[in-house]
């Protein structure tokens, strides 16, 4: 595809298949999810009106394309058990604010909660280790020879960039005995070793603060090449992905309340809080996108920020719910021809207020972030000129891409950790 040339519209049968996927998308899905996507819809929405003029004109022709599309990742959770993990992060797991156990950085991170194995000839395992030995760190493999060690920045860095990562999305990480000796400047064969492996004990707990500059670099990548559907689409979901950030409890290994006998929280605050008052008492217009100097800082900034949230979140809920009466705390409302259970919406009026403008606060703060984050991708790709191009149309691939997704999230099968 010439990605220089305007894009033209497509034929007649072409845009059928488009018109029966759109109402596949908008009606085919379960109530309850068309209920949840409203915010991230709203949210990527808005961002466009933060945009400078050079950019404004083309976000807005495909206004509805990146609205529609902010909930892809949610989609996608149904997919691959990669997907959910991208979307939050258990800060609290790894220790207290501001969590210095963890590093900001992804590689240390993976490396650092990422546990090797070597299995010996007669089937005990020998775990690679971190010791200090005055102000080097190295990384250790106890033989009956004595322990081996390299240093950890250097060597061990290296090996585990070069053995380890790649694998990142396999099923189980192989680790071949010969380059292991290698590391340790043996030759192959030198250590026993029968077979020898990887495991992650990280991402489990979350990756959103190292996935969102991760689509960041996607994004400047997208505008520097011009490739208009991926600016597009990552732009789409970069939104999600920001919006999640923003969200406390996506910050807690207490994410759904599951610990203090508030299951449904989440939703509480993240859908049902907007969707009633949103439109009809926030201030959506929050000023011009700004650039964003150091993304990872900038990330890590807005979950710390959340995480500093979740106290107040639950406290107040667990306050509420024992002064408010309980016959109107949850209510039944009709929604897409079900009847679900839902909280009153003089419960989550009154939960609003006492929580002070802090649903509105984290809406805006994300509206801004996600506006930022598109414009820095835009000026780090050199300001490309989006002039001239017509509002885009689907492929035929895409469509067909865009039909399975539809189907996986049909299917009610989600995989990884449940939303809430």
């Amino acid at each position: 595809m010439n990605h220089q040339a305007p894009f033209r519209s497509r034929q007649i049968g072409r845009n059928a298949l488009i018109a029966a996927l759109l109402l596949l998308i908008g009606l085919g899905a379960a109530p309850s999810e068309r209920w949840g996507f409203w915010g991230h819809r709203r949210l990527n929405r808005m961002a466009v009106f933060t945009l400078p003029p050079e950019m404004v004109v083309f976000y807005k022709k495909n206004l509805e394309y990146v609205t529609e599309h902010a909930v892809d990742p949610d989609k996608r959770r149904y997919a691959t058990r990669h997907e959910a993990v991208r979307h939050y992060i258990d800060i609290d797991h790894w220790g207290t604010y501001p969590f210095p156990e963890v590093p900001r950085d992804w590689t240390e991170a993976l490396m650092k909660f990422t546990e090797v194995g070597v299995v010996g000839s007669d089937g005990d395992t020998t775990l690679l280790h971190r010791d200090t030995v005055g102000r080097q760190v190295l990384i250790s493999l106890n033989t009956d020879g004595g322990a081996l060690q390299v240093p950890y920045q250097s060597d061990y860095k290296t090996y585990f960039i070069q053995e380890i990562m790649p694998q990142y999305y396999e099923d189980e990480w192989k680790l071949s005995c010969d380059t292991l000796a290698m590391l340790f400047g043996l030759s192959p064969g030198a250590i026993d070793c029968e077979k020898a492996y990887a495991v992650d004990h990280f991402s489990e707990y979350g990756i959103v603060p190292y996935h969102l500059p991760a689509m960041q670099r996607r994004l400047t990548a997208a505008f520097r090449n011009r490739d208009i559907p991926r600016i597009l689409r990552i732009s789409a979901e970069f939104g999600h992905y920001i919006g999640d950030a923003h969200v406390p409890l996506h910050t807690t290994t207490n994410y759904n309340g599951q610990l203090t006998d508030q299951v449904g929280i989440h939703a509480f605050w993240e859908s049902r809080i907007p969707e009633l008052f949103a439109d009809q008492e926030y201030d959506y217009f929050v000023g011009k996108a700004e650039y964003i100097a150091n993304p990872k800082d900038y990330y890590w900034d807005v979950v710390l920020a959340s995480h500093l949230l979740v106290d107040s979140v639950l406290q107040i809920e667990r306050d509420l719910s024992k002064t408010f009466p309980e016959d109107k705390q949850y209510c039944y409302e009709e929604r897409l021809g079900r009847t679900i259970r839902t909280q009153c919406q003089e419960y989550a009026k009154a939960y609003q207020e006492r929580m002070k403008g802090m649903v509105e606060d984290r809406m805006r703060a994300t509206i801004l972030s996600i506006g930022s984050a598109w414009y820095t991708a835009w000026v780090d790709a050199g300001q490309p000129d989006l002039d001239n191009i017509d509002k885009y149309q689907y492929s035929p691939e895409e469509m067909e891409e865009l039909q399975v997704l539809e189907e996986k999230a049909r299917s009610g099968n989600q995989k990884g950790r449940a939303h809430e």
